[in-house]
């Protein structure tokens, strides 16, 4: 954790801090006014992702509107303007072309070897100088230095002497982003690789095609788009009033991609589109069913997970998927093209007589293989045409394309495997680097896969297993965040699932693995929250706030408060008068016992400031104590392991409701419910559809209770194989709002204490009722 600084820690920061000097005035016209010490980091310099050599020396240089900026040649001052409009445009700082002391970018010869992302930046008392072999490289030494003015937002900036020598770890720096499940317009896919950039992120994997929509215009097949870019979402939301189709449509245009494609090669990031083949293709199939495999029409699909559709394997389609890929490589200049393989249950292939024959016609021995006959076709096509192949890890089964980039999902296993077999890898598990994972367990969490992926997960994960041959190690050549967005519906959603966890995937893709600290890391992190607000970024809140975990003693009338800050910062301050916490307010230093009521806020601070931009706070009266949610209850055991957090299906545009809920079986624990007086239970629950693609294994664990009420009912148990305590009819259907509040007497077990276990009866499909909350009413 990190607490108060050390000493040593704020000498290094007055050292190296960066410092502002007041506007309004030149120097000729009135003494410099002070310097305002900013915050720095004892390693050497407030910078994500922390560079490679960072050496302080003596001396500063102040930046401010007298400051020149000098490029010469094209490279230079491409690069140039790119620094001065964006420091423009998010600092107070205006600087222009000039001959006088300033800041200075130049292409030097670089010596062999040297990755053209490498770059050194010197400052001094004598001004600025960065300095690399390749505009790259100097890009790059660019944002480093908007890094550092950045932070002040003042108007002059005092920067301490140092000089950097900076060069990647791995040249693959990526984060995927799924256009499919939720589309994101041209100006907001920007706005990411705006980000992108400033955190050294080189490559875009934009997630174009999948079951529930084709997002990108091929011309000689059109209807792709027109039909295979529009869903119908389930339950209320996909009908309007007046009972039509509520179409949730969206695609790019070939001139948009070639606007964002340019966009992105002026930040130095390459793009990667992904068409998925042979699974994920329902919108496709939609749109040419004569490419799928079973007869009859489909629509895209409004489940998520995993659906059944697949390309036929046959000659003509495999035309049809060279088509689809020639004008792909038109539009996307970059070397790979990702071509999924992920999760194509085999199904449909398995039940088709005219797959299997083409199978035996081929001499293949399975359906793995004849996915990989597909994959090792396509391969030569895009090799044929100077691209290379690259797909998720299940690309092995069946046996490798010869050229192939393996991206790793299922864990490292694949990485290493593919590693050892001389294939180059981009490491990407999911239970580490999948951003639509929850970054906190806390109830303000929007919806997704509570699977946490935290700050300090991301950070510590080194994308080189030690278990890979060191002659291997070089085919790891990079690392990549993964945002799935079936539960990213808005902009908002998708800023908070991003920021600031795309600053811990910096910094592991890009700082040398001997320099990684995490403290170090927490230390810095402020500074870039500056940055993000100067970018215009809502960044998550929840990991910076404060999370509470709580012991009622309803007997004694008082609650055992233990409060921590998710990321491990260690200064939180408490008050429990209902007034905000500043710096001055008590400091959090072991667990809590507070009367009921009280009105308790807190927040975690660093370097004197609130970390967020709330404070947190809760109400612990007789009614909390008497009250959980569907996010303060745990789950049953038998519920599953697969719990997500999802949104009702109401209003169709605006703020949801969310539930926690395991799909398999739904069912919600009140651990050791404190019962003395209790003399019923009420809830609050909803109605909401059940949309997932299940494999047959899964769905075999879907599990319910048999109705015995003519709707089901609401049930209360001992445990979740006790005897029943409470049970309530369910009624047709909800009230308008769309909810219903049900409440039924509570058998009390002569211990005066149980484990809760609420469900509802009935099958989960169409739609399955989900708890909302739940509240022990005493006796008058």
């Amino acid at each position: 954790m990190i607490r108060n600084r050390t000493a040593a820690t704020l000498m290094a920061a007055a050292l190296l801090a960066a410092a502002a000097i007041a506007t309004g005035c030149t120097p000729s016209a009135s003494p410099a006014p002070a310097l305002a010490v900013a915050a720095a980091d004892v390693q050497g310099a407030p910078v994500i992702p922390l560079p490679a050599v960072v050496q302080p020396a003596e001396g500063r240089f102040v930046v401010d509107a007298t400051t020149a900026v000098r490029a010469p040649g094209d490279a230079a001052g491409r690069v140039a303007t790119q620094f001065t409009e964006l420091l423009a445009r998010t600092t107070p700082l205006r600087l222009a072309d000039g001959q006088g002391p300033g800041i200075e970018f130049r292409i030097v010869p670089a010596a062999a070897g040297t990755s053209p992302e490498a770059y050194t930046l010197h400052i001094g008392d004598e001004g600025i100088s960065v300095q690399a072999g390749d505009e790259h490289g100097l890009f790059n030494g660019a944002m480093t230095l908007w890094q550092l003015l950045a932070g002040p937002q003042s108007s002059a900036v005092a920067l301490p002497a140092m000089r950097i020598e900076d060069t990647p770890r791995f040249a693959w720096r990526g984060l995927m982003l799924d256009s499919a499940r939720h589309f994101w317009s041209v100006e907001q896919i920007k706005a990411v690789l705006d980000a992108m950039a400033t955190h050294k992120l080189n490559t875009f994997h934009w997630h174009l095609t999948d079951d529930q929509g084709w997002r990108i215009e091929i011309k000689r097949y059109p209807r792709l788009t027109e039909v295979g870019g529009c869903r119908v979402p389930p339950g209320e939301a996909g009908r309007r009033a007046d009972g039509s189709p509520n179409r949730y449509c969206g695609h790019y245009t070939q001139a948009q991609i070639r606007d964002v494609v340019a966009y992105a090669a002026a930040r130095h990031i390459t793009i990667v589109p992904e068409i998925d083949v042979p699974g994920h293709a329902q919108a496709a199939v939609a749109a040419y069913p004569e490419h799928g495999v079973v007869d009859g029409p489909t629509e895209p699909s409004h489940n998520w997970g995993v659906n059944p559709y697949l390309f036929n394997p046959r000659e003509e389609t495999l035309q049809f998927l060279e088509g689809i890929l020639a004008e792909v490589i038109e539009l996307f200049p970059g070397p790979y093209v990702h071509i999924g393989g992920d999760e194509a249950v085999k199904y449909q292939w398995q039940a088709s007589p005219a797959v299997q024959a083409h199978m035996r016609r081929l001499g293949l021995k399975d359906e793995e293989a004849l996915q990989s006959h597909m994959l090792k076709r396509l391969e030569a096509f895009l090799e044929a045409r100077d691209r290379k192949l690259i797909g998720w890890d299940e690309i092995i089964e069946g046996g490798l394309p010869p050229q192939a980039t393996v991206m790793s999902w299922r864990g490292i296993e694949g990485g290493i495997e593919a590693a050892t077999h001389g294939h180059d890898v981009v490491m990407s598990p999911g239970n580490t680097l999948y951003l639509d994972f929850l970054q906190t367990n806390l109830p303000d969490e929007p919806p997704g896969r509570p699977k946490f992926t935290s700050m300090q997960k991301i950070y510590a994960f080194d994308p080189v297993p030690a278990q890979l041959p060191a002659a291997q190690r070089r085919h790891v050549i990079g690392v990549q965040a993964n945002m799935w967005t079936e539960h990213t519906r808005t902009w908002e959603r998708l800023q908070h699932n991003l920021f600031p966890r795309m600053a811990a995937l910096a910094e592991i893709a890009w700082t040398p693995l001997e320099r990684k600290d995490y403290d170090g890391f927490l230390a810095r992190l402020p500074v870039q929250l500056h940055r993000y607000r100067a970018l215009g970024i809502a960044y998550g809140q929840t990991a910076l706030s404060v999370a509470m975990q709580r012991q009622d003693d309803r007997a004694g009338n008082r609650v055992r408060v233990e409060l921590s800050n998710p990321l491990g910062y260690g200064d939180i301050r408490y008050t429990t008068d209902g007034s905000v916490p500043t710096s001055r307010s008590p400091a959090y230093t072991a667990p809590l016992d507070v009367p009921v009521p009280t009105e308790l806020q807190a927040a975690a601070f660093f370097d004197g400031k609130p970390l967020a931009d709330r404070a947190s706070q809760w109400t612990l009266d007789a009614a909390a104590l008497l009250t959980r949610t569907d996010k303060t209850l745990a789950q049953c055991p038998q519920g599953g392991r697969l719990l997500l957090r999802l949104e009702d299906d109401t209003p169709a545009e605006g703020p949801r409701a969310s539930f926690d809920v395991t799909i398999f079986n739904p069912c919600w624990l009140w651990e050791d419910a404190q019962l003395q007086d209790v003399a019923s239970i009420q809830v609050r629950a909803g109605r909401i559809p059940y949309n997932f693609g299940l494999l047959r294994e899964e769905e075999a664990k879907r599990g319910f209770r048999k109705a015995v009420a003519a709707h089901g009912e609401f049930e209360v148990r001992d445990g979740c194989e006790g005897p029943v305590l409470a049970s309530q009819p369910l009624p047709q259907a909800t009230d308008a709002d769309g909810f219903i509040t049900l409440e039924a007497p509570l058998r009390v077990p002569a211990s005066g204490r149980a484990d809760l276990c609420m469900t509802f009866s009935g099958d989960t499909r169409p739609q399955m009722w989900v708890l909302q909350q739940a509240t022990l009413r005493t006796r008058d």
